[in-house]
């Protein structure tokens, strides 16, 4: 049974900065893309990031110098590193693996 269990989101001040994590079970995780997306009230669900097994990765544009995607393969773990936030990042952020699986999400929550 694949479960991916995201933490790390929380409330934030507009140019601060958050981690959140991912971590993976059930599922190859080495040979896994994973990737990273958000959805803000009443806005389709949009992809953040991803990295693929060998370690490329790519970015939306609207996170592109800001955001992070990185992966620990030891650790099955999926991480993504947010700086200069701004209150448009506020979304509930969701891991995906292998474009198959979902994670629960965590809210992240940019306001002064």
């Amino acid at each position: 049974q694949v479960q991916l269990v995201e933490s790390g989101g929380g409330l934030v001040q507009p140019g601060g900065s958050l981690r959140l994590s991912c971590a993976a079970s059930g599922i190859i995780f080495r040979i896994s893309t994973m990737a990273w997306y958000r959805q803000a009230p009443g806005k389709q669900r949009e992809l953040v990031a991803f990295i693929t097994s060998g370690g490329g990765s790519s970015y939306a544009d609207s996170v592109q110098g800001r955001f992070t995607i990185s992966r620990d393969n030891a650790k099955n773990t999926v991480y993504l590193q947010m700086n200069s936030l701004n209150p448009e990042d506020t979304a509930v952020y969701y891991c995906r693996a292998a474009s198959a699986y979902w994670g629960q999400g965590t809210q992240v929550t940019v306001s002064s």
